[in-house]
């Protein structure tokens, strides 16, 4: 049998010109990778910056019809509101893409990142206060180590901050000195923003945010407040700020939607949320997934992740849980059957079902009180049935027994539960039972009851598990800042805004659940973000956070 002969060269000089030509062959497909890389992000980037022009200019064509022919309807309004909607999106998309090709750029030597036409700022007023912060100069020549410094003029970068009800411009200024003996000019490094070149401040920056995604107040309606008070800033200046405050905020998403994901029991709902379309609004989904230990007395600190999605499709859980496996809190969606499915990889999603969704079938048919208010109105109320009170009164005893263990141990739980509720579970079944085969199939009753009877599986599964709640009421509450704030700012612009709101949304969500006050918060973290070690990213969560001062004095 003849050797095989291998193509590995036996001397030693050929085999290093073997490693050199591979290795030099590396490095040139991963700079070839990197330049396709910067030039597909270039090219979105010049996209979305042609997106936002047109949407600029139809804008601007539209105020001036208004302003030439005047207005034929109320809706000609509305339609110049919805287009400051769409524009503040589109300009916010600008800005992100943006900052990602010139990130791309830099890991290159031969592709230059687009320089798009950022939207014009007017310069700051003159009235308002400023405030000159002096970097300290430096001691000696850093070229050479000379002592004879002097002094040749100063660069001022002003930055715009707010402090509550008053405006002030910040002046960082920048010394610049001369060597006697070398005649070298040195000067400080330019004061960080974090939206590059920019000129917000990050308290500036947080309160827009805030103000935006937690106040539901549109950028639009800022700037109208905003120059009230004597800063005059475009719509567009403003959606610039949000778009790379976004960005910049993406490391604290991505650990938060690991924390999230980490537990082995979730809550999950979704609620509307119009978009923009061609013509019209369409009907996209905000998802979300709670973590909340702090019903079974959990160590682990609460987080909400928000997902966006342009329709309601079941592929959409299915996508945001791919990697996840535990006990999941949620209504009866058919879109969740997939993780419920036996054999699934990696490993079996747990539902259990929410008491709170099956009272409120039967409280609509057993509502007292509603039906007593539209009869004194003289309006036609809807039948009452005793059946449907009796149901609400032994899911109610239920509850009541859940509001005394609260916050206790999973083991204490169970142990209450399976002397307490247990017994009251066994007989709701047989009695829903009773009341099903007294029933004619199509009635709402009917329909009620089945909707337990069904999924008796997932409602008796918290009698065996001390970690799951009876309701899921803790993402019902999450969820509550969208249906709030949609009539105020009536829809997303676009895709990318709705996945933007879901970012802001996570964030704001979570700092309220950990009782930390959002705006705070973001201030401090955009304030820090840039500097801070990559691998201690995780102390500027909300529940490890502490102030600047307090975190020094620690």
């Amino acid at each position: 049998m003849e050797a095989a002969i291998s193509p590995v060269p036996d001397d030693v000089e050929a085999l290093k010109a073997l490693v050199a030509t591979m290795a030099r062959r590396a490095e040139e497909a991963e700079q070839h990778a990197a330049t396709v890389a910067a030039e597909l992000a270039n090219a979105h980037a010049r996209e979305s910056a042609i997106e936002a022009v047109i949407a600029h200019l139809k804008l601007q064509i539209a105020k001036l019809r208004r302003e030439q022919y005047g207005a034929s309807a109320e809706r000609s309004r509305r339609l110049l509101d919805q287009m400051e909607l769409q524009l503040e999106d589109l300009e916010a998309d600008a800005a992100e893409d943006d900052l990602i090709a010139e990130e791309a750029a830099a890991r290159t030597t031969t592709v230059t990142a687009l320089e798009r036409k950022r939207p014009a700022r007017k310069p700051f007023p003159d009235h308002l206060p400023r405030e000159r912060v002096v970097v300290p100069a430096p001691c000696s020549c850093p070229a050479c180590g000379g002592d004879r410094l002097s002094k040749l003029g100063e660069d001022v970068t002003e930055t715009l901050e707010v402090i509550p009800r008053s405006w002030k411009v910040i002046q960082t200024v920048r010394e610049k000195f001369s060597c006697r003996d070398c005649e070298k000019i040195a000067q400080a490094p330019a004061p960080f923003h974090v939206v590059p070149r920019g000129w917000a401040g990050p308290s500036f920056l947080a309160m827009l945010l805030f103000e935006k995604y937690g106040q539901h107040q549109p950028l639009n309606r800022q700037a109208e407040r905003f120059a009230r008070e004597g800063v005059p800033l475009s719509v567009s200046t403003l959606a610039d700020q949000v778009g790379a405050a976004a960005h910049a905020l993406m490391p604290l998403y991505k650990l938060i939607e690991a924390h999230v994901l980490a537990s082995d029991r979730i809550h999950g709902d979704d609620t509307t949320v119009p978009v923009m379309a061609r013509g019209k609004t369409d009907t996209a989904r905000l998802w979300v997934y709670v973590r909340d230990d702090r019903p079974f007395a959990g160590s682990d600190p609460p987080a909400a992740l928000f997902h966006y999605s342009r329709d309601r499709r079941g592929e959409h859980p299915q996508t945001h849980l791919a990697a996840w496996s535990g006990i999941l809190q949620a209504d009866a969606y058919g879109g969740y059957n997939e993780l419920y499915r036996e054999g699934r990889d990696p490993g079996p999603v747990l539902e259990a079902g929410c008491f709170a969704h099956a009272r409120r079938k039967f409280f609509e048919l057993a509502d007292v009180v509603s039906s007593a208010r539209k009869k004194s109105r003289g309006q036609r109320s809807s039948m009452t049935y005793p059946i449907a009170l009796e149901a609400v009164q032994r899911l109610d005893a239920l509850f009541d027994i859940e509001r005394g263990i609260n916050g206790t141990a999973p083991a204490e739980r169970i142990a209450v539960r399976q002397e307490l509720s247990a017994p009251l579970m066994s007989e709701l079944h047989t009695w829903l039972t009773a009341q099903v085969a007294k029933l004619s199939r199509g009635h709402d009753l009917t329909k009620a009851c089945l909707y337990m009877l069904k999924r008796w599986d997932a409602f008796t599964r918290f009698l065996d598990d001390g970690r799951i709640c009876l309701t899921n009421n803790a993402a019902e509450r999450a969820l509550r800042c969208i249906p709030l704030g949609r009539k105020a700012w009536l829809f997303c612009g676009s895709d990318r805004g709705g996945q933007r709101a879901a970012i802001i949304y996570t964030l704001i969500q979570t700092a309220k659940l950990n009782d930390v006050d959002p705006q705070a918060w973001l201030a401090d973290v955009l304030a820090r973000i840039a500097d801070h070690p990559a691998t201690r990213l995780d102390e500027l969560l909300p529940w490890n956070w502490a102030p600047l001062p307090d975190a020094i004095a620690a």
